[in-house]
Order: structure tokens, then C-alpha cells, then sequence
């Protein structure tokens, strides 16, 4: 981690290819809300992501994405 992520954090520009959860057990917070997420490639946090808009979902408790932040995924 760099200074200027310590000082500003992650942009979140670079995000995987969107990832669909098929079992509801195995899904993370991200994916909860649609089953589908995308995850930042730069500092690994997760993102709800909507195939009909094709966009990243906004969630109830921020108005942005940085905002979003999920539990990491467990084994």
C-alpha cells in the first residue's frame, strides 16, 4: 500500500469481470443484493453488479461505490 492510497484510498477503477454467484450459500455481501458482483483489482473489496443495466448497484447504505465495502469471501 501506497502513500497516496493511505492518504486517499482506492479509486476502484480497475473491476474484474462481473462474477455470478449460482448457490445463495456461497454468496458474498456484495452478491446478495443481485448475485452478481465485480471486485476491485486493486485493493480486492466487492461490488453488487446489475447484467440488466450493466453498471455497478448502488447500495442503501452509501451513494457511492467506495462506500460499498464487503466482507471478504470465506472457504
Amino acid at each position: 500500500m501506497g502513500f497516496v492510497d493511505l492518504v486517499f484510498g482506492c479509486s476502484h477503477k480497475k473491476l474484474s469481470f462481473p462474477i455470478t454467484v449460482r448457490r445463495a450459500r456461497e454468496a458474498t455481501q456484495a452478491a446478495s443484493l443481485t448475485g452478481t458482483y465485480v471486485v476491485c483489482l486493486d485493493c480486492g473489496r466487492e461490488f453488487p453488479y446489475d447484467w440488466k443495466e450493466m453498471k455497478v448497484v448502488r447500495g442503501s447504505t452509501s451513494a457511492s461505490p467506495a462506500g460499498l465495502a464487503a466482507e471478504p469471501r470465506r472457504a
